[in-house]
């Protein structure tokens, strides 16, 4: 990342990191400023350090931001958290956005870059809000190697940001939570950060190839409703979206995310894209169960 070692703090996975994040700078008294729909455990987190939370819905349709709401209600919280792209709904917050949410928000601003590497051709690169910190002091961002780097298990994740922030980091970590096995996996990937590369290129190329097919299952007159997306992972919404998941993984042996018990996404179901064969398999029983459960 071209930085100093005084601006990373790696954590126990990136979840150490969120809730070190609202231990260090929420509490009682505090507020969250979040934006569902997005990744549960940011209120669940918030719960567990007495942190009162802020919801600023995304649009019901697109699920894109409401800026204006966002940074009407900046002012009024003290630290938030925006996931780029966002998980479920696959979305990018724009670069512009993140300063002037920094701008307006008394406190600390998390930008949760998980998946960050396959928004884009670069590697996230063209992306990642990293480049915002030296005019923004109160802005961090995280990252992990459980998602482009398939290294889930080895639970390694890591925050950018100031110097002074990261001693807060530093300063309320438990200790010994990263072990020199994680570490030295951790390692072996970044130093082979090219090697993932294309595999990663690969994903995007699926993903895209994934959605297209599943609009041409809409314009086929199928109950099928699919977002951009700029992650590992698309969301659909069709009707009985429960019991096609369940048939997924009963009559198939394909698992997916059921969403549908979330605020906001009624029916949805979240496929990850896989290897071309794999995406092959599920599109086909999808548009074999849609249409059944029609």
């Amino acid at each position: 990342h071209s930085v100093a070692r005084e601006n990373i703090c790696v954590g126990n996975g990136g979840d150490e990191l969120l809730y070190n994040y609202l231990l260090a700078f929420g509490g009682a008294g505090r507020t969250l400023l979040n934006c569902p729909p997005c990744f549960s455990e940011y209120a669940f987190f918030a719960s567990l350090c007495q942190t009162e939370v802020r919801d600023v819905w995304r649009d019901p349709a697109t699920f894109e931001l409401d800026q204006a709401a966002v940074l009407a209600a900046a002012p009024e919280c003290n630290l938030a958290i925006v996931t780029s792209p966002n998980n479920p709904t696959c979305d990018v917050a724009p670069l512009d956005f993140v300063a002037a949410l920094c701008d307006a928000c008394p406190g600390m601003v998390m930008v949760d870059e998980a998946y960050v590497e396959f928004a884009d051709d670069s590697f996230g690169a063209a992306t990642t809000a990293q480049a915002l910190i030296a005019e923004h002091p109160n802005l961090v961002i995280l990252h992990t190697l459980s998602k482009a780097f398939g290294a889930a298990g080895a639970r390694l994740g890591y925050v950018i940001a100031a110097p002074e922030v990261i001693d807060v980091f530093a300063a309320i970590r438990q200790i010994y939570s990263v072990n020199v096995l994680s570490q030295a996996a951790a390692l072996a990937c970044v130093r082979a950060r090219d090697a993932y590369a294309p595999v990663v290129a690969q994903v995007a190329a699926e993903r895209d190839r994934e959605l297209a097919a599943l609009r041409a299952m809409a314009a086929e007159g199928m109950p099928v409703e699919a977002w951009p997306s700029s992650a590992n992972f698309v969301l659909v919404r069709t009707p009985h979206a429960t019991r096609v998941r369940e048939r997924l993984r009963d009559e198939y042996s394909i698992l997916v995310r059921d969403f549908s018990y979330a605020p906001g996404l009624a029916d949805c179901l979240r496929i990850t894209v896989g290897t071309p064969q794999e995406n092959d398999e599920v599109l086909a029983a999808f548009a074999a169960l849609v249409k059944e459960e029609m």
